[in-house]
């Protein structure tokens, strides 16, 4: 048998940066020992190593003995400095075609429908991420809803956001801010523990986390 898609994080310093591989190598080893003592095979052909950080920190590292892939995917594909360009390569890729396959069938479907259901569910897939990234991704992604738009509407140059304001989709940037929103409210509403007054009247952040932590700390050790 055989496990996939499984990950291991490490927050690493440049300056320490040699003991730290060390360390996952080490920990990758008992992983490798454990999993065939239960049968399961860990391929070792398929482990991909990934440094994330800003370009400054990674030019600090010189360890030529690692071999680093510039992007891995986890369900969602993220690069080494997060500017999730492969990714959104891949969406591109990937919406264009139902696009155009789109336009093909579209006087006997339901085009509003097709385009919501499939391409929309692509553009909307982990968009959370999406917030405050380059601004030339979020274009790119831009790029595709209009495209999107004109094919629902039949037109081919004229100016898309009244498009889009006759279908009511919210643009990219609205989508992500809609999503992060949505979960904020959730958590805020349904999903957290019963917290006290103090915490959940903060008038700013910083006065909230200080609360929280406090909270948390009690709760932690029992204390008053």
């Amino acid at each position: 048998m055989q496990t996939i898609d499984t990950q291991l994080s490490f927050f690493i310093l440049p300056a320490k940066f040699d003991s730290s591989i060390t360390h996952v190598q080490h920990a990758l080893q008992q992983i490798s020992f454990w999993m065939t003592a239960n049968l399961l095979n860990l391929n070792s052909s398929k482990i991909e190593f990934l440094l994330i950080g800003l370009k400054k920190q990674l030019d600090k590292i010189h360890n030529f003995s690692l071999n680093t892939a510039n992007s891995a995917r986890n369900g969602f594909m993220f690069d080494e400095h997060l500017t999730f360009s492969d990714q959104i390569s891949a969406i591109s890729k990937a919406c264009y075609y139902y696009i155009r396959q789109l336009r093909c069938i579209r006087p006997y479907l339901d085009t509003t429908t097709i385009v919501t259901s499939i391409v929309h569910s692509k553009l909307d897939y982990c968009n959370s991420l999406y917030y405050n990234p380059p601004k030339s991704q979020i274009t790119r992604l831009q790029q595709i809803q209009n495209s999107l738009a004109r094919a629902v509407v039949k037109a081919k140059s004229c100016h898309i956001t009244p498009i889009l304001r006759s279908l009511h989709w919210l643009k990219i940037t609205e989508r992500v801010e809609y999503k992060l929103l949505s979960l904020t409210y959730k958590v805020l509403t349904t999903s957290h523990p019963v917290l006290p007054d103090d915490v959940t009247s903060a008038l700013s952040l910083s006065t909230f986390r200080r609360h929280l932590k406090t909270y948390l700390f009690r709760y932690c050790y029992n204390t008053d």
